[in-house]
């Protein structure tokens, strides 16, 4: 294609036309509107009465929904789901396009799906629509039998009871056999088959009754879901005879099983009855998983290298669906110690903490073992045994409390007593290595004291650095310091049950030395900070404790960070930026400049959280990056601005009627129009350079379309496009050029549609297609029609009227009907729009005969409350009218006729078909198969009331371009 071949076109009449350029000036935005299609694997759409649609769908397939829209600018689109009414948070999605696409669809993934569209006019456009996966699982038969004893009659009843169970949507439809024989309920005596009410249709049970030897035999439960969405049945298969019993099993093992680490230990597990021989699983207590490790065959668990973790409860599942699972359970206990501790306590009697001759010093020392019964401690004095005698008294906890403690208590202290005592905690039948604990009684054994380095009480630091805070602890033992956050105490009252973190996201931090650090520290993290001994593995006294304050400087924080800023030349404007947040926030400076030009300097007052600058007429060295610096102690925070004349992007105008056309059979044509943003933001704009690209072609082809005058908000303008290449598609580029330069580019891509008929000799719509052939609904009647098929149609909500089918025969075809159930009254009326068909443009003013067309329909009327169907023509010239040229009042019986009748149109027209509810329920009216011809109706129906005389016809897809009004302000 060359580049004048979208500069030019030729109408059918032959005549050569320049470019057509068109300018309306129209307030041409418009809030959105939003409806859904869909177009993936469903099973079927239907239009639920009055409150939503329903996309049914077989799971496994693709889900695929697209989102329509209309609106200028144009809408954003987003889609929403939401499950059961309430969101699903867990599956909660977000999709901003206009195709929804789901492969591989899941039951989980059912609900209602929304599509949001919005462009800041008005309220959002909400439309949603609720997609029902089907599915169905494979059933599973379950029995249970009851054993009654009757003491009168001595002897014994026995009932068995067959269970079937299979998920599915829709509720499934379950059917017994016995060998080759169907049962249902009253085939037989002995037989009864029910659905527990409060099940609702999730189960049915085959109850045998007082079982007899005919009984025992194959049995065969089917379900069925009726072959919707093409899910074919399922069936699950069961063997009663005499042997027929719940599963039992036993354990081969100890009961606590207690190993050493590192051990290789078995659990056997075997089934001791039950028929059919049960299956058996081993699982762990809470749903946790079983060691990685680990290696499962059959009834036996084998554990290598078991360690700490590994242990707790393990149980065995045996189940063979008859009567309830068996369950048997162990505890294996791996041996272990841990968490060594020790404590010093002086002598209670003294309010003194020091230890001193001749008083009572305890020593304590604690451990958690597993088994807590194998614990034992000993003690040392100087690597020699410690017995306990009265004056060193040994006492231990009972072994059923956990963590084990022991305490040695010395009596009376005395400077022989000095030394180092030590605490050995061991298994009684080993496994495990012994803990030793240290600990030294000496003069120099003291209580901690805490404190603060000097200056270090309260800190400063600069965000992003590593900080340390330190506390001096001395004593002997030395104690482990605990750090922890506290409460400002402005807010402690406020915030009485909040726990401030740790910047490790812990209550409390541990030290051995005191020592707290911090890297990268963040404003967040300012506050007080307390450190305090702890009482284990040291004194058990009062905690000592220190404060440290710690002040994070950061920055200030301005806005806005980032700004464009449109302007023409000669206008005034003002830059401003904010200081959100800073510390320290005194002494702030602000310093201005464009580029690396300095403009203006100054300091922050305390009344003010924002600076200005003034530019009091632009010119061609004021377009520039601005920068506003606001700095601190802790360095600066920067507001950038972007002052440009660059013109903004125009914006398309997607909701053109009829923008595209087709005056030759091999190229077509197509209407571009767009509004400009912000048109007077910037200088005048001179032009718009037009680039077009055929889709997977590199080259692009380039034009300009001067403008003339000034481009106003809202207007709307208009370049048609000719000689494009069927089917191609094209993507067009439009940038705005003013005296600063080339604006901001839109592209937008020209898709090629064939029309509704491929022949283009007439119309044809069988309402097959969700989109309707592009019917509309009037959005002035009282209530809508329905597309709807046989298959789906709910016959007990209306009985006696509507078709069976459509008017081919197929349940699964669709038409239109009027629903006219409640809320529906009497003499409410819903009218169908179709598409607007266009005359051909280029019949002459000499031609004096009107254009004949035949408009032929399928109805069905049927039902004693059948109102009236009639059918209008409406012409879309300098004013729009209807005219009545078909109507039908009452019941027609149960069957599909033809209406014809033969239009003359003189301009743009639509065919309205309105239906009129009746006097009841019982007035369902339907309509299927509309054609438009050419010409006039061949025999029409007697059922045809009106028509026209018909002159000759021209062609009604014949299409030419139409110079509208707005070409006489703008043609070239």
């Amino acid at each position: 294609m060359t580049s004048d071949q979208f500069a030019v076109f030729t109408c059918d009449a032959g005549e050569r036309v320049d470019p057509l350029f068109v300018s309306v000036l129209l307030w041409s935005t418009a809030p959105p509107t939003v409806r859904i299609v869909h177009s993936g694997q469903a099973c079927n759409v239907e239009e639920e009465r009055y409150s939503e649609r329903v996309y049914t769908i077989k799971e496994g397939e693709t889900l695929e929904l697209q989102c329509l829209v209309t609106g200028h600018p144009r809408p954003q689109i987003r889609w929403t789901k939401t499950a059961g009414g309430a969101s699903d948070r867990q599956g909660d999605s977000t999709l901003l396009n206009e195709t929804l696409k789901i492969t591989n669809i899941s039951r989980h993934l059912g609900g209602r799906y929304y599509c949001k569209a919005e462009n800041g006019l008005g309220s959002p456009a909400i439309r949603s629509i609720r997609v029902d996966v089907y599915y169905l699982d494979d059933p599973m038969i379950t029995v249970h039998q009851s054993v009654g004893e009757s003491k009168e009659h001595f002897y014994f009843e026995r009932t068995v009871f067959l269970r079937c169970v299979a998920n599915s949507n829709p509720p499934v439809h379950y059917t017994w056999r016995r060998g080759r024989e169907a049962l249902t309920q009253g085939s037989d005596a002995g037989v009864e088959i029910y659905e527990p009410f409060f099940t609702q249709g999730e189960t049915k049970i085959l109850k045998l009754k007082n079982l007899r030897p005919q009984d025992y035999a194959k049995y065969t439960c089917i379900s069925s879901v009726r072959s919707v969405c093409g899910i074919g049945d399922k069936s699950a298969h069961f063997i009663l005879n005499n042997r027929t019993a719940p599963p039992s099993i036993k354990l081969l093992l100890d009961d606590p099983l207690i190993v050493n680490p590192g051990e290789t230990i078995t659990l056997v597990c075997v089934a001791s009855g039950g028929d059919p021989p049960p299956t058996l699983e081993w699982v762990r207590q809470g749903g946790e998983e079983l060691p990685k490790k680990s290696v499962v065959n059959g009834g036996t668990l084998t554990i290598p290298g078991i360690t700490v973790d590994d242990g707790g409860s393990y149980s065995c599942v045996a189940s063979n669906n008859v009567g309830n699972p068996a369950k048997k359970s162990t505890t294996i206990l791996v041996r272990g110690l841990r968490k060594g501790r020790f404590w010093i306590t002086p002598d209670p009697y003294h309010n003194d903490d020091n230890i001193q001759i001749g008083r009572e010093v305890k020593i304590s020392c604690q451990v958690e073992a597993t088994p807590p019964e194998e614990l034992q401690f000993s003690w040392l004095k100087n690597g020699r045994p410690l017995r306990s005698s009265e004056r060193m008294v040994i006492t231990h906890t009972d072994i059923d409390i956990t963590p084990g403690t022991t305490n040695l208590d010395i009596i009376d202290l005395k400077f022989t007593d000095f030394g180092t005592y030590t605490c050995v905690a061991s298994l009684r039948n080993g496994g495990t290595p012994e803990i030793s604990i240290d600990v030294n009684i000496s003069s120099t054994t003291v209580p901690p004291e805490l404190s603060v380095p000097r200056g270090r009480s309260n800190l400063i630091a600069q965000e992003g650095d590593t900080v340390d805070l330190q506390c001096l602890v001395s004593g002997k033992p030395k104690p482990i310091i605990l750090w922890s956050r506290v409460e400002e105490s402005g807010a402690a009252a406020a915030a009485a049950a909040t726990v401030i973190l740790m910047p490790d996201g812990l209550e409390q931090t541990e030290s051995y030395d005191g020592v707290l650090r911090i890297s990268n520290v963040t404003r967040e993290m300012s506050g007080t900070y307390r450190c305090q001994t702890s009482q284990y593995n040291g004194f058990n006294v009062k905690p000592r404790e220190a404060l440290i304050q710690l002040v994070v400087q950061f920055p200030p924080t301005v806005e806005p960070v980032y700004t464009e800023i449109r302007q023409a030349l000669g206008r005034a404007f003002s830059l401003t930026c904010r200081l959100l947040r800073a510390h320290p926030a005194r002494l702030l400076r602000y310093e201005w400049k464009l580029g690396s030009r300095l403009l203006t300097v100054g300091q922050f007052s305390d009344q003010r959280d924002d600076t200005s600058y003034l530019v009091k007429a632009l010119n061609r060295e004021g377009y520039g990056e601005y920068t506003c610096d606001i700095t601190n102690e802790a360095g600066a925070g920067r507001c950038t601005f972007l002052v440009t004349g660059k013109a903004y992007a125009p914006e398309f105008y997607y909701d053109t009627y009829s923008a595209l056309w087709q005056n030759r059979p091999r190229v077509y044509g197509f209407k571009l129009q767009w509004t400009q943003m912000e048109p007077n933001s910037v200088d005048r704009i001179l032009a718009y350079r037009l680039g077009i690209r055929q889709m997977g072609q590199s080259r692009w082809w380039e034009q300009e379309i001067p403008m003339e005058g000034t481009i106003q908000k809202g207007e709307l303008l208009t370049y048609n496009l000719t000689e494009l290449i069927k089917p191609e598609s094209y993507l067009v580029r439009l940038t705005p050029i003013t005296r600063y330069g080339e604006g901001d580019a839109t592209d937008r891509i020209i898709t090629y549609s064939a029309p509704v008929n491929p022949h283009l000799r007439e119309f044809q719509c069988g309402f097959e297609d969700e989109a309707v052939c592009l019917f509309s609904q009037d959005k002035t009647d009282v209530f809508d029609w329905t597309r709807h098929s046989a298959a789906t149609r709910n016959t007990k909500y209306t009985p006696n009227t509507g078709p069976s089918s459509d008017h081919a025969g197929s349940k699964q075809g669709f038409y239109m009907y009027i629903e006219t159930s409640r809320p529906r009254l009497e003499e409410d009326k819903a009218r169908l729009l179709s598409p607007t068909f266009n005359m051909n443009s280029k019949i002459s003013s000499s031609v004096t005969n009107n254009p004949t067309y035949c408009f032929a329909f399928y109805y069905h009327m049927y039902g004693k409350h059948i109102g009236a169907l009639n059918v209008f023509l409406r012409q879309k010239g300098q004013t729009v009218t209807d005219t009545s040229v078909w109507s039908l009042i009452g019941n027609q019986g149960d069957r599909w006729r033809q209406a014809k009748v033969n239009i003359h149109p003189t301009a743009a027209f639509q065919m309205v078909m309105e239906g009129v509810r009746g006097g009841g329920i019982e007035g369902d009216i339907a309509i299927d198969d509309v054609t438009i011809e050419e010409g006039e109706c061949k025999d029409p129906p007697p059922n045809n009331l009106r028509s026209l005389a018909p002159p000759s016809s021209p062609h009604i897809w014949q299409l030419c371009v139409t110079l509208s009004l707005a070409l006489i302000g703008r043609q070239r």
